[in-house]
């Protein structure tokens, strides 16, 4: 069990995991979001804020992947990311993220030139004794419209995959990897920010693998979907994507701390950081997020008032922001020992975000050079109401979450209740 103190929140906050032991037959693999630096002294923050925490976990690791963006429209950073990422001692595959095309190209077949040229093709297949990944290219550029990309791929990489995917062992888990995801995120519907067509053909191809899983980025928030008929999936189970967070968080913005470093949280209210894919022998798989610099490893982060006036309406309460949170999780809490009782899940911004955008609103000078980004509804936060009617003093809040992969983990904080006159 690995616990620890996170000091960075309004309450201080106790939380504790633990990881169910590996499979001998299985492999660890490190996976990137958007790294997406715009300067050299955004490629110093990769190496220090992501590269070197995650050599820890790269001795266990068989190879890495970075999910697109590899840099923010500056491809004469790719010699100094590949350096950095080369530190980690892993074969690596890289993603074409819309973000790693050239500007100025003129076409979809000629904006990926300085890419290639840097990581090679960018549409393949590799195989491992547990896992084969697919790395596609999925960002189509139309060059003078706007928006000048959208998510799709091209009849080569179809014409690819229908060769090489009848080659490939069934038992084996099969991974796609991509950039833009494969649900559609935009609020609206004309738009679609994933090409309908190409996604059920592609879909039609993955059908006769009974393990698969998607893996994409993009979004710089972190999720969990599962697609369906609706999505045009018609296999014997859903179909899991795991949209990972990015390694820069919010475009490596916010107030640096005593390293220098900004603090990146994304606008879902996730750390940024990386996460770690371990794949069995019979095709399962176990799926972990692992924030930048934390050596605690932390997977959840509470947000609850000080104090709050004893006998009043309990309209307030208790967040948790459960980074690797889906729908089905599971989330209670409970006071001074009490009964566990279910937290809300709400579709709404995280509490600790918004405190930190209000101090940027309120800061004389800039706090860093970015600001940190504003908050955004988080696809895994749960609320609970604290109650009130309870002795003036301080009370005991712990909250557990039951995670797919590591199982129950704990957080706790603490509220004072006090006695008030009209």
């Amino acid at each position: 069990m690995r616990c620890w103190v996170a000091s960075l929140l309004l309450v201080p906050v106790l939380a504790c995991a633990v990881d169910a032991p590996a499979p001998a037959d299985s492999m660890q693999f490190l996976v990137f979001g958007d790294p997406q630096p715009k300067s050299p002294a955004d490629v110093d923050y990769y190496a220090r804020d992501i590269v070197a925490p995650a050599m820890a976990y790269a001795k266990q690791s068989v190879a890495g992947l970075s999910l697109g963006d590899i840099v923010d429209d500056r491809p004469e950073l790719y010699p100094a990311m590949k350096a950095a990422t080369q530190r980690l001692g892993l074969p690596w595959m890289h993603v074409a993220g819309n973000h790693d095309m050239d500007v100025g190209a003129t076409s979809d077949e000629a904006s990926l030139r300085s890419f290639r040229a840097a990581f090679g093709e960018d549409t393949y297949v590799r195989e491992f004794a547990v896992a084969n990944f697919v790395v596609l290219d999925d960002v189509i550029a139309l060059p003078g419209k706007s928006p000048a990309y959208v998510g799709g791929l091209r009849d080569d990489q179809f014409a690819l995959l229908e060769a090489k995917l009848a080659t490939l062992p069934r038992e084996r888990l099969l991974v796609v990897a991509a950039h833009i995801p494969f649900f559609d995120v935009s609020p609206n519907p004309q738009w679609q920010t994933f090409r309908t067509a190409d996604r059920e053909r592609l879909f039609a191809l993955l059908r006769p693998f009974p393990n698969v899983l998607l893996l994409t980025a993009h979004s710089h928030t972190q999720r969990h979907y599962f697609h369906d008929a609706k999505d045009g999936w018609h296999g014997a189970k859903p179909l899991h994507e795991y949209n990972v967070g990015a390694a820069c968080g919010a475009f490596w913005s916010g107030a640096k701390d005593a390293a220098g470093i900004p603090d990146a949280t994304m606008s879902d209210g996730t750390p940024n950081g990386f996460a770690t894919l371990r794949v069995n022998g019979d095709g399962s798989y176990a799926l972990a997020w692992h924030p930048a610099r934390d050596a605690a490893d932390t997977q959840m982060a509470l947000h609850a008032p000080k104090v709050l006036r004893r006998g009043a309406y309990p309209a307030w309460g208790v967040y948790a922001n459960v980074y690797m949170g889906r729908d089905d999780t599971r989330v209670e809490f409970r006071v001074d020992g009490g009964a566990w009782a279910p937290m809300k899940r709400v579709a709404q911004p995280d509490p600790r975000l918004v405190a930190e955008n209000v101090r940027d609103d309120a800061a004389d000078a800039l706090r860093g050079y970015d600001r940190s980004p504003e908050a955004t509804p988080s696809a895994h936060l749960w609320r609970g109401a604290l109650p009130t009617t309870l002795k003036v003093g301080e009370h005991a809040v712990e909250v557990r979450a039951f995670d797919a992969w590591r199982g129950e983990i704990k957080a706790s904080t603490t509220y004072r209740l006090d006695d008030a006159t009209p």
